[in-house]
């Protein structure tokens, strides 16, 4: 969709959206809403981006692993509003891995709208080799009116920065 994206201001991607989904489209395009889904999937500007399908490494496949600049990354959307993060809070500034660690953030929608916002936490560990770039860990879906703030709260526990290695052999 790489000439598409070029001409249009914006792309509504409906997958399988049943029996009242044209009702629901007409309703998001004449602005009685603001969208707020994400991308389940990342939307790359070339298959020439990912690695053959006969090498099953995860290197450079997925949201997760890969390095390159794509069209659209997982988890992106748009609204008709306009939201603005506030610095996220910590409830710890040392990570102890037998109590959850809370992270705040305000979200603020500054746009013209009510609309629903879909904050997003993810995490890296580069301090374990061969792990994943990022990993989405915790998102909420939160209806924000035009002009308010409100909190987020995120618990991250030692099994949300878990990883998997390949194993003994």
């Amino acid at each position: 969709i790489n000439e598409e994206e070029a001409k249009a201001t914006a792309i509504v991607e409906a997958w399988y959206p049943g029996g009242q989904g044209g009702e629901a489209i007409a309703r998001l395009l004449a602005g009685d809403f603001s969208p707020a889904g994400r991308l389940p999937v990342t939307f790359y500007k070339s298959l020439d981006q990912l690695p053959a399908f006969s090498d099953y490494a995860m290197a450079n496949r997925t949201y997760r692993y890969f390095t390159g600049e794509v069209l659209y990354p997982f988890g992106y959307g748009l609204s008709f509003s306009k939201f603005s993060y506030g610095k996220p809070k910590l409830s710890s500034k040392k990570w102890d891995a037998k109590k959850p660690l809370s992270i705040t953030v305000e979200i603020t929608n500054s746009g013209a709208m009510d609309a629903d916002e879909v904050v997003q936490l993810y995490a890296s560990r580069p301090d374990i080799p061969n792990t994943p770039l990022r990993t989405l860990i915790a998102f909420e879906r939160v209806h924000i009116a035009k002009g308010k703030t409100k909190t987020v709260t995120f618990s991250v526990d030692e099994r949300s920065l878990s990883t998997v290695d390949a194993g003994i052999s």
